[in-house]
């Protein structure tokens, strides 16, 4: 069977480039000689991480809408024209057998463009709440997967299927004993707290951790740290925060799933991909949802958990009054954590990857008997 020409374009963040990368994987390993080419935005980090991945990506010149600067708006029509008309020229050369699109700047161009050609085009919906772009997308898309249930509401005239959102299979597969991973850590085999601030890290997170520092020790509970890139030199030259030895500062982590290991609880943003894995992973969880997300999707993300009993939310203007008696509760009640993982883990989704690539390849006519 002829192997397929794979379009693929997501980018902007982690949270719209590792389920496009997800996906193309799952395809590579079922049709090892399929072709892909991934359509990113100039200046992003998919121009970075897809190549890392071993695939091939064109970049468009697009921005998104500018709201601290009204002014530098402007040139945003004439972008998204010569966009795509670019990435027209891109989808003629490659000639995809089809194209999916997973979010992020450059993903509207090239599902258009890709639609405009007749080339039949999927949406990989991360979020409870869509954004504009992908709405306009679905009216000429064969197929939007998503990752919350009740999203036909959004997508009136296009088949919608609940199937989760993809994941790092690396965290799936994690197989690694706690205290083996918390010793990994330089930390000793007691309540262990993971604190993640998404892919750039989060100050709200970091100045919650530093007004409660004393209370932790106190309390002798052990905090694996990820700080981001920007308060990192500042946070380890800290004196406070380095002589203390429960715990362990992180600028960023690359083996999540033995952070997820050694964690007992974790305190995260509310992006898509990260409540996708901290469902699959089932520990009981605090979400702080950032306040400046696009449409103030991480809020909606987070209450959506909140309203089945599966996390805890704490929104920014309540950090100083509801972060640490939140945490408290989660770290003195074991029967709460415990049933907290419970309702968790009911809504992971483990094949989400493998069930979107089963829809695809069966409505494209590719499917593997």
């Amino acid at each position: 069977m002829t192997s397929p020409r794979v379009l693929l374009s997501g980018g902007g963040t982690g949270g719209h480039i590792f389920p496009a990368v997800s996906i193309a994987q799952e395809i590579q390993k079922r049709y090892p000689d399929a072709q892909f080419l991934f359509i990113g935005a100039l200046g992003k980090m998919e121009m970075e991480k897809v190549p890392q991945a071993g695939f091939n990506i064109e970049g468009l010149e697009i921005a998104g809408f500018d709201r601290g600067n009204i002014f530098s708006n402007f040139k945003l029509p004439f972008k998204l024209i010569n966009s795509v008309i670019k990435a027209k020229k891109i989808i003629k050369n490659f000639k995809p057998d089809f194209a999916i699109g997973t979010g992020g700047y450059a993903s509207g161009p090239a599902l258009w463009a890709a639609s405009q050609l007749g080339i039949p085009t999927f949406i990989q919906e991360q979020n409870s709440f869509p954004g504009v772009t992908n709405k306009i997308l679905s009216k000429k898309a064969k197929a939007i997967f998503t990752a919350y249930p009740g999203m036909e509401k959004f997508f009136p005239n296009t088949q919608v299927y609940y199937f989760g959102n993809p994941i790092r299979q690396s965290v799936l597969e994690n197989g690694i004993p706690s205290d083996v991973a918390k010793k990994e850590f330089a930390l000793q085999n007691q309540l262990t707290i993971l604190s993640v601030g998404g892919s750039q890290g989060s100050r709200t997170l970091n100045n919650g951790w530093l007004d409660n520092l004393q209370q932790l020790t106190e309390k002798g509970y052990q905090l694996i740290w990820q700080t981001g890139k920007l308060d990192y030199p500042q946070l380890s030259k800290n004196q406070e925060v380095s002589s203390l030895e429960n715990i362990s500062l992180n600028e960023f982590i690359f083996d999540m799933a033995k952070a997820y290991s050694a964690a007992d609880i974790i305190v995260s943003r509310a992006g898509a991909i990260a409540i996708s894995e901290l469902e699959n992973i089932g520990k009981p969880v605090i979400l702080v949802p950032l306040p400046t997300a696009a449409e103030d999707h991480q809020t909606k993300n987070a209450q959506s958990l909140v309203d089945q009993n599966a996390a805890f939310m704490v929104k920014d203007v309540e950090m100083k009054e509801k972060f640490w008696t939140s945490l408290e509760k989660l770290c003195s009640d074991t029967e709460l954590r415990s049933k907290m993982s419970e309702e968790l883990k009911k809504l992971g989704k483990p094949k989400a990857t493998s069930d979107i690539v089963d829809q695809i390849l069966q409505l494209t006519g590719f499917n593997k008997i």
